[in-house]
């Protein structure tokens, strides 16, 4: 099939307008020059090089190229080849001197014998828009040393550019572009594309003096530009559009004293300045969209008055609007989206009167739209979508009378739909998605007799909708979903209605879906997800809509026909019956052989997997998602799964017991957690070589861990906890290893830390807790520089956790777990000090943490306010350090004050003999706080009182004296936080505090004799009070643990 490739939709009408330019100069061509005779050989070489091309009718090719046709098919031997379409003689010698086969359909490769160079006395040769299967250019075309013209663009070409092209120094216009393709290799793909070397453009453009128009979009140059190229003096036209240029751009290019149009776009490294422009400059279109130009240029192109189009989109442009773009009074097109221009829009702006186009979404402007926007009576496209606009809508829009396409979709406009919008007639697409847009929809809508798109998505819209809205007569797509519709839907009257895509998802609609949705023969698209339909749903309205390719009825009671299913039903593409209350597999299923999405979970579907279900889209399906149903076998699985384009396959949270099995071979994704799979995992998973995320947690699983797994570069996740998986992990993991997240907590993995690990420089989360190493700390870590979770919990780790020698850094780490282990020594005062995600608590932006993919998110166990909590997802501003039951010792370092994001901090059952550091008071964002069974004395810090988010305190079983802070947090607190300290006192123990209180001496020879003991026992002088301790505590420990059991029905580990 014919294909476009990469080609951006933006240029496609420019695209269009050329190719239909080049079949109306063929057409004048051949009818100015029909009265010549060519030359017999001539002739002869025409027909023989129809010959050379195979005639394909593409249907294709009518979808892209309006007005293409094969125009050697007109070719007739016995008649004047000068009247031939396409051709144009010589009008003294009938010599063939331009050839246009542009949009000819030409379907076949362009050899280097081929007769086309044989017509050496060319000067215009157009062979766009053909399909020359993949071929590269043939160094040929370097005879054609009269060609003043040639053109190659879209025409299926790949390879080296010859350096032979360069002998063509009568060249006006060169235009390579375009010539990107997908080239499928089995079930993969890879783009085709030429190449251009830098000493062969350098040499490509020399001898060019002449040259008006060069065109290398999509030729991969991937080096910087010569600066030969501003030589070119005759130069007006240049584009490079996605040529991964580098380097610094010649900026004298920008002055050739004819040059109007340069394309740089998409050139993600190429960096650049524009200079001082000279007055009067030619330039009339720049696009620097996607570059990494300077921004500190736009106050010299106050001379580019005859500017027309301005694309400064997904560059570096930060600041407030530019007052100087104002003054390019020409202009028409103007785009700034996806910058980071903020503040609010000048009113200035209406100084562009010519302005057609205006572009500014994406960027961070704020306050009110200015109402001399409405000035821009020229504009036909608007957009300030993705801002933070907000108020109300200027009703002076409503002189935007040309207006076709408005966008201000995601911002924060709090109004009704401004009804004076309909009456811009010309209007074919509005868009107000995720505003706080109230009342009613008007009906009025249905004035617009051009609109073909309306998005009212995601605002607070009430009442019913306007049965009136679905007939409106041009209106293909409707997205009223996550609003707060009610009322019953009617349909009436639609059966002429062009609607292909009707949306209206969680909504708060009652009543039934009413029979006569079947009217919409057009409909292609329907998503009736979540909107409180009472009763049930019969799917078999649905199977009546003959065009329906898209179906979400997820959150719905869907009854679905186990008998009379008829043999016309849809042929489904994307089918979702989430949470839907069905009891088995519909068995419609079995005739979709196009499905691509299929999504059956939250279901109460049980048993077996049907054999007939491995059929299901076989050839076709991408996702399918069967997870949290009751599924408990197999019926006679294949050794692999058979579904040849599958990327995900979600089976996690049923019961499926038998073996573990393979997924399909092209599978990225596969979850299988909360099962209760057995066995060992296959070595056939290691020829699943596109597997980013595997996650087998919570199953029954054994052996070793499959090496190919860690050796794998493509892997993202893997996430292999509460198995009971042995062995040591050996050293597998490899130079470029792509591993953001390991997590093999809870089973029996044995050894060392293999150092190998180091080598995955995106590591994020890595959880070994709950397991059997014996390893020093891992310092080597410290390269690892992405690290945002580490957890090696309930392991034989020992020794310190602080080396001198070492500088190292925890500079994203939000959770460290290192509890019950073995750790020992001391921490330095400066040991937290540059934890650099804990340090700020405004340092994270809110999310979930899950190695950038939309469909996995990470989890963890931790102890949280006493008690183990498992956090299916974490939040990125979760922060927690748990160093509990180890054997530090020394004082609490000071620095722990620093961390004021940190939420949870447990130091608890390690042997700290220290003052609780008052700076801990800092720590403004603490909400559990465990600093129990230490040798910690002295009192309690008075600032410890302005923690007001702290919910859990800990301070049991330590030497603390001294009356107990009052007042805030500290009233809600029980007597447990702080028994075991027998000199404390306060309301909260029944030690009230008087007269008799410890005196300051001997806390102070308290604090001096703590001073100098780490974590070694101290027998003397201390006998009695330790077997007195030890049976407080057991006391106390009992009564804590059942005053948790009763109050949050969980079980605590310690």
């Amino acid at each position: 099939m014919f294909s476009m490739g990469k080609m951006n939709h933006q240029y496609l009408p420019l695209f269009l307008a050329t190719c239909l330019f080049f079949i109306s100069l063929s057409q004048t061509s051949s009818n100015t020059s029909s009265h010549h005779h060519c030359l017999s050989d001539q002739s002869a070489h025409l027909l023989q090089l129809r010959q050379e091309f195979v005639e394909r009718n593409y249907s294709d090719y009518y979808d892209y190229y309006n007005g293409s046709y094969p125009k050697m098919k007109s070719w007739k031997a016995d008649s004047d080849c000068c009247s031939w379409d396409g051709i144009t003689c010589d009008t003294q010698n009938g010599d063939v001197i331009g050839l246009d086969l542009s949009n000819s359909w030409l379907y076949g490769p362009l050899n280097s014998n081929s007769s086309l160079f044989s017509l050496r006395h060319l000067r215009k040769l157009n062979l766009d828009c053909n399909n020359f299967s993949s071929s590269t250019i043939p160094s040929e075309f370097g005879e054609l040393v009269r060609l003043t013209h040639l053109n190659l663009s879209f025409s299926f070409l790949h390879g080296q550019i010859p350096s032979e092209i360069s002998r063509l120094s009568n060249l006006v216009l060169l235009d390579l572009s375009s010539n990107y393709f997908k080239h499928f290799v089995g079930g993969d793909y890879y783009y085709k594309m030429l190449h251009l070397r830098r000493i062969h453009l350098e040499a490509l453009v020399q001898n060019m003096t002449n040259l008006r128009e060069l065109h290398l979009d999509y030729v991969n140059i991937s080096t910087s530009l010569p600066q030969s190229l501003a030589n070119l003096s005759s130069l007006t036209s240049l584009t490079l559009f996605d040529c991964n240029l580098q380097g610094e751009f010649p900026s004298n290019i920008f002055l050739l004293p004819k040059i109007q149009s340069i394309d740089l776009s998409y050139n993600y490294e190429l960096i650049g300045f524009l200079p001082k422009f000279q007055y009067r400059s030619s330039l009339k279109k720049l696009h620097l969209r996607a570059t990494n130009f300077s921004v500190e240029f736009l106050n010299s192109m106050d001379n580019l008055g005859s500017l027309n189009v301005l694309d400064l989109s997904k560059t570096n442009l930060f600041g407030e609007f530019p007052n100087s773009i104002s003054n390019l009074k020409s202009l028409n097109y103007l785009d700034l989206s996806y910058t980071k221009l903020f503040g609010e829009l000048p009113s200035s702006i209406s100084k562009l009167k010519s302005l057609n186009y205006l572009d500014l979404g994406s960027s961070n402007f704020s306050g009110a739209i200015p109402p001399s926007i409405g000035n821009l009576s020229q504009l036909t496209h608007l957009s300030l979508s993705y801002n933070n606009f907000h108020g109300q809508l200027p009703s002076i829009l409503g002189n935007l009378t040309q207006l076709e396409f408005l966008s201000l979709s995601n911002n924060n406009f709090d109004c009704s739909f401004p009804i004076w919008l309909t009456n811009n007639t010309k209007l074919r697409s509005i868009d107000f998605w995720e505003n706080q847009l109230k009342g009613p929809i008007p009906s009025e809508i249905c004035r617009l007799p051009n609109l073909t798109y309306l998005d009212l998505s995601y605002n607070s819209l009430t009442k019913t909708i306007p049965s009136v809205l679905f007939t409106t007569p041009s209106l293909s797509t409707l997205y009223l979903d996550h609003n707060q519709l009610t009322g019953p839907l009617k349909f009436q009257n639609i059966s002429t209605s062009p609607l292909k895509v009707l949306s209206l998802s969680e909504n708060k609609l009652n009543g039934s879906i009413p029979r006569s949705i079947a009217n919409f023969t057009k409909l292609q698209c329907l998503y009736l997800s979540s909107v409180n339909l009472k009763g049930k749903v019969e799917l078999d309205i649905f199977f009546e809509l003959k065009e329906l390719q898209d179906l979400d009825l997820s959150g719905n009671k869907v009854m679905v026909s186990k008998t009379n299913i008829p043999s016309t039903i849809p042929k489904f593409s994307y089918l979702l019956l989430s949470s839907c209350h069905l009891l088995e597999f519909p068995k419609f299923l079995e005739a979709q052989n196009e499905l691509q999405t299929l999504d059956l979970s939250n279901n109460n579907i049980e048993g077996k997997i049907p054999k007939w279900f491995w059929n299901v889209g076989k050839e076709t399906l991408g996702y399918l998602n069967l997870s949290f149903n009751l599924l408990s076998k197999f019926e006679h699985p294949p050794v692999v799964l058979q579904w040849k384009n599958m990327y995900l396959l979600d089976l996690s949270s049923n019961m499926l017991q038998e073996s573990f099995p393979i997924p399909p071979l092209s599978i990225n994704y596969f979850f299988a957690s909360k099962n209760n799979f057995t066995g060992s995992i296959p070595p056939m998973i290691c020829k699943v070589h596109a597997l980013e995320v595997l996650d087998v947690s919570n199953n029954q699983l054994i052996g070793q861990i499959p090496q190919c797994l860690l050796h794998s570069s493509n892997s993202l996740v893997l996430s292999m906890r509460n198995n009971h998986f042995q062995g040591n992990l050996l050293e597998t993991f490899i130079n470029g290893c792509s591993l953001r997240t390991l997590d093999l907590n809870h089973n029996q993995i044995e050894g060392k830390i293999p150092r190998s690990l180091v080598k995955c420089q995106m590591l994020e989360v890595l959880n070994l807790g709950n397991n059997k190493l014996n390893d020093a700390f891992p310092f080597w870590l410290e390269s690892s520089s992405e690290l945002k979770i580490l957890v090696l919990r309930a392991n034989g780790f020992y020794g310190p956790i602080w080396d001198p020698s070492i500088n190292f850094s925890f500079s994203k780490l939000h959770v460290i777990d290192l509890s019950h282990n073995n750790f020992s020594g001391k921490l330095p005062s400066e040991y937290f000090q540059n934890w650099s995600a804990i340090l700020d608590k405004n340092s994270s932006q809110s999310g979930y943490m899950g190695a950038d993919s939309y469909y996995y998110k990470d989890s963890m166990s931790l102890v949280n306010k006493g008690v183990e909590l498992k956090f299916e997802k974490i939040l990125t501003i979760f922060t927690a350090i748990d160093l509990s039951n180890n054997r530090l010792c020394g004082e609490i370092p000071d620095s722990v004050g620093n961390l004021k994001a940190l939420i949870v901090l447990n130091l608890s059952s390690n042997n700290f003999m220290s003052h609780i550091p008052s700076s801990l008071g800092n720590l403004v964002a603490l909400e559990s706080l465990d600093l129990s069974r230490n040798s910690l004395f002295g009192e309690i810090p008075q600032e410890l009182t302005s923690l007001t988010f702290l919910e859990y305190l800990n301070l049991s079983q330590n030497q603390l004296s001294g009356p107990i802070p009052q007042g805030r947090q500290f009233l809600t607190f029980q007597s447990s936080s702080f028994e075991g300290n027998f000199r404390l006192c306060g309301f909260q123990l029944s030690k009230k505090c008087g007269n008799n209180e410890i005196p300051n001496s001997e806390m102070r020879h308290e604090s001096s004799l703590g001073e100098g003991f780490c974590w070694k026992v101290v027998v003397i002088g201390y006998a009695c009070g330790l077997v007195i301790g030890l049976v407080t505590e057991h006391i106390i420990t009992l009564r804590r643990i059942n005053w948790l059991v009763i109050n949050f029905g969980v079980n605590i580990r310690r």
